[in-house]
């Protein structure tokens, strides 16, 4: 048997992790679920801000996750499901790039971008692919970047682990299409988060430059000339999370203003 999209749950509600759910992103992404009426356990190494979020939402929790270590990621699962049941969507959100030069990158920081940004989506979707195959249901939607669709200067560790997600993203969707599970990437372009409010801040300390000629290093990429809004990524997720989406899976969706076509 297969259904097109999550059942709800006894309470009449659907559950959907996201990690990485305390800001940016992700934090949007868990406003628009919520407004679908989704219940929602965010996830994420730093409490404070989660349980922000979470405070404004309503059937949400906040759990600390360091999804880069397999046991906290299945003690933060086995809460999730204490409080809302089974899962029926995960959004792996948490990620970082940090920029460097290749010559100047060593191993450990290359092993440390790869572990946040490809393990925590190996380990947490380990974590829901039971849930998810004994129900003939489910939703995974990675949040990967253009950096998986193209190359960019000085995070070739980023760009390489968002590849990855990527090619794991495609071959998931083959194993899972029989238990009508879809998993799918969203790639945002520049997207106005900290941590291109950071990255700025960066360059104008370091070169001198004005905070708008900072800025368009970032926008020049985007033939709109501008960031991505959050909520344009959220709203894309919640897409993907519906009934109308059903038949969209391994697929990578570039929000980027037509940056990657």
């Amino acid at each position: 048997m297969t259904q097109n999209a999550p059942p709800s749950s006894s309470n009449g509600s659907r559950h959907a992790v996201i990690t990485g759910g305390g800001s940016g992103i992700g934090a949007a992404i868990a406003a628009s679920l919520a407004a679908e009426g989704y219940q929602l356990t965010l996830l994420g190494r730093r409490m404070e801000p989660l349980q922000s979020v979470a405070a404004q939402l309503p059937d949400c929790q906040a759990v600390s996750c360091d999804v880069t270590d397999a046991d906290s990621v299945d003690s933060a699962f086995a809460l999730a499901r204490d409080q809302f049941g089974a899962i029926d969507v995960l959004v792996n959100c948490a990620g970082a790039a940090p920029t460097s030069p290749f010559h100047k990158l060593n191993y450990a920081d290359w092993r440390a971008v790869f572990d946040l940004n490809v393990d925590g989506v190996f380990h947490c979707t380990q974590a829901v692919i039971s849930d998810m195959r004994s129900r003939n249901t489910g939703r995974i939607v990675n949040i990967a970047s253009t950096a998986a669709q193209r190359g960019y200067a000085y995070v070739s560790a980023y760009s390489a682990a968002k590849h990855a997600v990527l090619g794991l993203t495609r071959s998931l969707a083959l194993e899972l299409a029989s238990y009508a599970v879809t998993v799918n990437a969203v790639c945002p372009g520049y997207t106005d988060t900290d941590i291109i409010r950071d990255a700025v801040a960066n360059i104008v300390a370091k070169t001198g430059r004005s905070e708008a000629q900072a800025l368009a290093t970032f926008t020049a990429t985007n033939p709109q000339q501008r960031l991505i809004q959050p909520d344009e990524v959220a709203a894309t997720v919640s897409w993907l999370c519906s009934d109308s989406s059903r038949s969209i899976t391994g697929q990578a969706i570039s929000v980027s203003g037509g940056e990657v076509m």
